[in-house]
């Protein structure tokens, strides 16, 4: 069987329980099973399992230390966003399969993972994998993924083509020159001189 593919804890409604629980903690050097049951109150044998679904998310390490990823999700500007990304890596078959798993119902979730573990959509281990995903993205928020990845493009294009404007407006502005031949009439009386000059200057130094 693949069910090892798919990460799941037994007790699938505290998923999201915990992970409520990681938001108000600090980061531990080390989250193993004394910090989930004394720092988030989770002491029971079942729940130490969320330690193996985190790894295989990427939340973290194999040494048990908390991943930028974990960090990530702490925040609550980028919470939503960072566990989405963690549901992906956890269950990449899931998505390698139907990248909308997400948005799957539950009868067509539960037919894909029973497809991938090879097991009865009836069968115990499939039953809780199909409810730990459904919890675990409780949190989670993929549309942010989707069209935060479209706005990053639309605004690399936009930089290239300002880049572009920019560019061919400075080739407008220097590649512009003219020349003025001045022909002065023969007189002894400054203040003829004085007057050209001083219309020169009004009419076409200064623009």
């Amino acid at each position: 069987m693949a069910t090892t593919l798919l990460p799941y804890i037994p007790t699938p409604g505290s998923l999201p329980k915990i992970l409520q629980k990681i938001c108000e903690a600090a980061v531990p050097e080390s989250f193993n099973g004394d910090f989930l049951g004394t720092k988030l109150g989770f002491p029971g044998g079942n729940q130490r399992t969320f330690i193996s679904w985190a790894k295989k998310c990427g939340l973290l390490n194999t040494d048990g230390t908390p991943t930028q990823l974990y960090k990530n999700f702490r925040n609550p500007a980028s919470r939503g966003k960072a566990l989405a990304e963690a549901i992906k890596i956890g269950y990449s078959e899931l998505y390698a399969r139907n990248e909308y798993a997400h948005d799957l119902s539950k009868p067509e979730l539960t037919k894909l993972i029973s497809e991938i573990t090879g097991s009865p959509h009836d069968n115990s281990t499939v039953k809780v994998i199909v409810s730990s995903y459904t919890y675990a993205k409780e949190l989670a928020d993929f549309e942010v993924i989707e069209v935060g990845t479209e706005t990053l493009k639309e605004n690399e294009d936009k930089t290239k083509e300002n880049s572009k404007n920019q560019i061919s407006n400075s080739k407008l502005k220097f590649g512009l020159s003219y020349t003025i031949n001045l022909v002065l009439p023969k007189t002894d009386d400054p203040a003829i001189y004085n007057a050209i000059f001083k219309s020169l200057k009004e009419n076409l130094i200064n623009d």
